[in-house]
């Protein structure tokens, strides 16, 4: 015969288990299903694009909302990564492999709230360019143009 004791400590050690197991049964999906719908678009070094920034992209948690683009870049690529908008207040960001801010620009030289964004390149992988207008300031047509620059002679 077992104790009740023993009986109590047995159902605790079997049932914390089983609800580990149903928690990560679970989620799992939820995991694979937002990875699902983070894609960012393609853009090839040199390419010109013209896109709409809308409130169906990704909220930026400002009031604004961001989209992404990928691009793959080689260790020592020298970069000007140009975003002209007639709609909104750009702000333009390059994100490493890993994640991490490479370099950021709000307005450009011009005195506009275009941006304009010159960058070394650190290492090779698959970069980020985030395009997302500043703070609340809206949502609209846009052109972004990446262009490897030559190395000076």
């Amino acid at each position: 015969m077992i104790n009740k004791g023993l009986a109590v400590g047995l159902k605790q050690v079997t049932i914390i288990p089983a609800t580990y197991l149903a928690i990560a049964i679970s989620t799992t999906p939820a995991f694979a299903q937002a990875n699902k719908f983070y894609n960012p678009i393609s853009i090839p070094v040199g390419n010109e694009i013209t896109d709409t920034l809308s409130d169906k992209d990704i909220p930026t948690g400002q009031g604004g909302f961001a989209r992404d683009y990928m691009v793959k870049l080689k260790k020592g690529d020298n970069l000007a990564i140009d975003l002209v908008s007639e709609s909104f207040d750009c702000m333009l960001t390059l994100l490493a492999p890993n994640g991490t801010t490479v370099a950021e620009n709000d307005d450009g030289p011009d005195g506009t709230s275009n941006s304009l964004l010159f960058t070394r390149v650190a290492e090779t992988g698959n970069y980020v360019i985030r395009v997302r207008s500043f703070g609340e300031t809206g949502i609209g047509a846009f052109k972004l143009k990446v262009t490897r620059l030559q190395p000076a002679k």
